[in-house]
């Protein structure tokens, strides 16, 4: 392995206990995430692998959800809405609740990413984002800035994945924003350059989900939105999948909104997802 790319490697270790508290997934020794291997998925906690995107307009909200939600739900999303009306205060509040999920997807120059990946890690989020097209230099400062934040602050260093392609994004929207190529081969390209910059992983629709394993290996975490229960409504989103079939096709982490937080019963609805991929 190259000297730099053994001291990323090397920088982003963190030990077996800490790991534990951020996923179930395991790391090999020179430090990327490594899922167990196939054999071992299906005795993985699937609750370690939902995701409930908690895009409300306030907080008292969001935790109303996470509350009736129970220890159903191991992970919250924050996106831009609820971090608009409630910042640091959400992620404080849902970190009680469970793991946190920082989904501002990023895309600077690279210290002003930096600058907000240190601060998110130093408020102790598990995983969050960077646009994959805001290219080597800025993912690599995101890196740098997840593991020296978290170190100020006592905590496990988040993971950082990067956005490949919006779930919303189709053929003729490529063509609109200038993108050549299939979403599905679009989706690879950016996600080999994430892996290429060291970030823990990418973000891509369950559709691309297969081709980006086969692309960047077992060593890359997957997270996966664009998540529809059989039956759900689409909505915006463009290229879903069923929770079983992200599975199958490779996703590690599923992303889940409106089919629970719109649900009449939202834990019923999360135990649904959870049995669906229990044994996947």
């Amino acid at each position: 392995m190259p000297h730099g790319n053994r001291a990323r490697a090397s920088a982003r270790r963190v030990s077996d206990a800490v790991r534990a508290q951020v996923l179930t997934l395991a790391r090999p020794a020179d430090g990327r995430s490594r899922r167990a291997g196939a054999e071992a998925l299906p005795n993985m906690d699937p609750r370690d692998r939902l995701i409930v995107a908690l895009d409300t307009p306030s907080l008292a909200d969001a935790e109303a959800i996470a509350d009736r939600l129970g220890d159903v739900v191991r992970w919250f999303k924050i996106g831009p809405h609820l971090f608009a009306t409630s910042g640091p205060d959400a992620i404080a509040s849902l970190r009680r609740r469970g793991r946190v999920f920082l989904d501002m997807k990023y895309h600077d120059i690279p210290s002003t990413v930096a600058a907000g990946i240190e601060a998110a890690a130093r408020q102790g989020v598990a995983l969050c984002t960077v646009h994959a097209a805001g290219g080597t230099a800025m993912m690599r400062a995101a890196v740098e800035a997840a593991r020296r934040g978290a170190a100020a602050a006592g905590h496990a260093p988040p993971r950082v994945v990067g956005v490949t392609l919006l779930t919303s994004a189709d053929a003729p929207m490529l063509a609109e924003i200038g993108l050549t190529g299939s979403p599905q081969e679009a989706a690879v390209r950016m996600a080999r350059l994430a892996r290429a910059a060291g970030v823990d992983g990418a973000v891509a629709s369950p559709l691309e989900a297969a081709a980006i394993r086969d692309a960047c290996g077992p060593a890359f975490l997957l997270v996966c939105p664009g998540i529809r229960p059989a039956g759900a409504p689409e909505g915006d989103q463009r290229r879903v999948e069923t929770p079983r079939g992200a599975v199958a096709a490779g996703a590690d982490l599923l992303v889940v909104g409106r089919p629970i937080t719109g649900a009449a019963d939202p834990q019923a609805a999360a135990r649904a997802i959870l049995d669906e991929i229990a044994n996947v």
